[in-house]
């Protein structure tokens, strides 16, 4: 539902403070990912096995977090505006990036992890933000323009991490708390509202709790038809953080630093397909079609990983991979269309909760499956069948998207 009646176009400045945020926060999230499990490891006193079972409650809980808050964070950004929104979001963030650094136990560095899930959700309400000054036809080059910012912070922060963390395990906590605070406080001079008072909704619980918020993907059939497509997109999207270091250190032998530049490539060529791709096939093609064809070659890339034999032709199949980037934009530019202004940041709330969903169930699905058809349970020896489990979900995804409409 087109929203043509649009509150005041925020400055140029202010989307360039969106994107810069982004880039920061995800940037800040990569800078800690290269030292936080050695830090847990630490605290437990250099036993890997228990480190691994740790590290991975810390990754459960910050996606439960996610999906308790991202739709409360919506709703809020809903009553009070987008700005009020981001800003509290951001001073917390780098709030929570000191108390992490100075945390001397293992339990208040796993508090410090579910306060940066609960502050993490502020991506809500920059979606709304970029919703909301946008024309529905303009709005997936602008969420592309989001994806970019992603892969940018993916690819610069685990490297910044690992040099900082060479020098001090905390000192990448410093550098993310630092960078985020001092983009908050850039943002109280540069940052407008976006969302007038007149096109405000008042705040329920009944519509910000993650049950909730899910009932707006229910109000219209495409709405709910994009959000089922969306499910098994977020699901499959899983395997890669789930099994990919085990996965190329177990099948091609890969060390840290091969596995490292492998991950840069893939955020260089998501970034590229965000950044400059998205908006000339959505322009030449429309939403739909950029959809499909994102799954479509989604399913080739995750055939190509799970199939390649040595680790070039895994390499080989990151550029295809990568134009899976279409996805998000094109989902974003069609859900964003069937809801009122008042109803982005629920909209963007309840989209995010089915992130977290994935975030909590992908995990154990991958592994399970990867420990699975590596450890003589299974007749076939097939260590890539994580990815060809995933190829077959976005397969599903392309059935279902197929009878998506670009208008309701």
């Amino acid at each position: 539902m087109s929203d043509k009646s649009s509150p005041s176009s925020p400055r140029s400045a202010a989307i360039a403070f969106i994107f810069v945020t982004v880039v920061l926060d995800v940037l800040a999230l990569g800078i800690i990912i290269p030292v936080l499990p050695k830090l847990v490891e630490n605290f437990l006193g250099g036993n890997t096995a228990r480190a691994a079972e740790m590290f991975g409650l810390f990754g459960t809980v910050w996606a439960l977090m996610q999906f308790i808050f991202s739709p409360v964070l919506g709703a809020l950004s809903d009553q009070y505006g987008r700005r009020r929104v981001i800003l509290i979001s951001c001073f917390g963030l780098g709030v929570d990036y000191i108390f992490m650094a100075l945390a001397p136990t293992l339990w208040l560095l796993f508090v410090g992890r579910i306060i940066s899930g609960i502050t993490g959700a502020s991506f809500t309400a920059a979606a709304a933000y970029i919703a909301d000054v946008t024309p529905p036809e303009k709005r997936a080059a602008g969420f592309g323009m989001m994806g970019a910012a992603w892969g940018l912070g993916f690819v610069l922060g685990p490297a910044l991490g690992g040099v900082l963390g060479g020098i001090n395990p905390r000192l990448p906590f410093w550098v993310a708390a630092g960078l985020t605070l001092v983009n908050a406080m850039y943002g109280l001079f540069v940052l407008p509202e976006s969302l007038g008072v007149n096109f405000r909704k008042k705040f329920s619980w009944r519509s910000a709790n993650p049950i909730g918020s899910l009932t707006l993907l229910r109000s219209h059939p495409e709405l709910f038809r994009l959000a089922t497509v969306n499910i098994f997109f977020y699901l499959a999207h899983q395997v890669l953080p789930s099994v990919f270091v085990l996965y190329a250190s177990f099948r091609y032998a890969w060390d840290e630093r091969t596995v490292g530049l492998t991950l840069a490539i893939v955020g260089v060529c998501g970034m590229i397909v965000q950044g400059g791709v998205v908006k000339r096939v959505v322009a030449d093609f429309g939403e739909r079609r950029a959809l499909l064809a994102a799954l479509l070659f989604g399913v080739g890339g995750f055939a190509i990983y799970g199939l390649a034999p040595t680790g070039i032709i895994f390499l080989l199949g990151v550029p295809v991979f990568s134009l899976m980037g279409l996805y998000g934009p094109s989902a974003q530019g069609l859900l964003t269309r069937h809801v009122q202004p008042s109803e982005q940041g629920q909209l963007q709330g309840a989209n995010n909760s089915l992130m977290g969903i994935t975030g909590v169930i992908g995990p154990g699905i991958f592994t399970l499956t990867f420990a699975h058809f590596i450890g003589g349970q299974s007749n076939w020896h097939l260590p890539g069948a994580p990815f060809l489990l995933a190829a077959l979900m976005l397969m599903i995804a392309v059935g279902l998207a197929w009878k998506v409409k670009t208008e309701g």
